[in-house]
């Protein structure tokens, strides 16, 4: 089931095609048409309904409420970056990797890098989700990896890079160091979390109940070729990423991680950023 509550913003992305039978799996998601045109726009709006999960802490996002939700908005659209050079930002990867993974794999938010930055227009470093799927008797640690790109093949070189860091052993030990440091203790997974990632935990414990999850955007010949959704569309919307997902496996994939691949193709992604920088600079201008 899609997540869902009235706290959160009803599910926006539809999925077009899931293949969890394939190895690393696949989900590609598609923001849809609106009178003829790819809802950029309405998009937008969607991701900003979202930052104040993505952005602040959990003791944070217990005390919203009426009183104080637009306030919340724009100090969470400060915490993202005010810098005027948003071209070559990657931000809205990372707000669309966290959106995906709670409405479609129902995952829990462990930490929010971004309410740690120590000046707003800092580039975060490290892995750009860190979430779990929580049961009564286990937890399945989420670390993602965006790469917010309009060229498919650049996405996929950038991030078998990122892939290969991410099974390394000193590599992980600082990461998960890092997160230890920023888990809220009043978040309700946070000593479960805090015992699977510890130095005395093996990492073969950890690779048997981590998923990385990677998200990658592009600018997309099938989105741009189509003005609703229709069966051709959606043909032609599976036909290409299922080729991009082949291209993908092909490659030098770290045998130790578990992933799970979420491909988004949009119509353009310079319209996207140059919209979304727009509406976050006015939600900062609210405090």
């Amino acid at each position: 089931m899609p997540f869902s509550s009235p706290s959160h913003p009803a599910p926006f992305l539809t999925v077009r095609i899931r293949r969890d039978d394939l190895v690393p799996g696949l989900v590609g998601v598609c923001a849809g048409y609106e009178l003829k045109t790819w809802r950029c726009q309405q998009l937008v709006s969607h991701l900003v309904q979202w930052l104040p999960e993505f952005a602040l802490r959990h003791s944070e996002l217990a005390a919203l409420g009426p009183h104080n939700a637009v306030e919340m908005v724009g100090r969470a659209a400060q915490v993202i970056y005010t810098s005027p050079k948003y071209k070559q930002r990657g931000e809205v990867g990372e707000l669309l990797l966290h959106i995906i993974l709670r409405q479609v794999f129902n995952t829990i938010p462990a930490i929010s890098k971004y309410f740690f930055k120590d000046a707003s227009n800092d580039t975060v470093k490290g892995f750009d989700a860190v979430h779990v799927v929580a049961t009564a008797t286990t937890l399945e640690l989420w670390l993602g990896e965006a790469k917010f790109y309009d060229d498919i093949g650049q996405a996929i070189s950038k991030v078998i890079t990122s892939l290969q860091s991410h099974a390394d052993r000193d590599y992980l030990r600082a990461e998960f160091a890092a997160i230890t440091n920023k888990i809220d203790d009043a978040w309700p997974h946070s000593e479960r979390l805090k015992k699977l990632i510890h130095p005395g935990t093996s990492l073969d414990e950890v690779f048997d109940a981590m998923c990385v999850p990677v998200l990658l955007t592009y600018d997309s010949p099938a989105i741009a070729a189509h003005e609703s959704v229709t069966r051709a569309f959606q043909t032609a919307f599976e036909n290409e990423v299922l080729a991009h997902r082949d291209t993908f496996a092909g490659k030098a994939l770290p045998k130790k991680l578990r992933i799970h691949l979420f491909l988004l193709p949009m119509k353009a992604k310079a319209d996207l950023l140059a919209q979304f920088d727009a509406k976050l600079k006015t939600c900062q201008a609210i405090l």
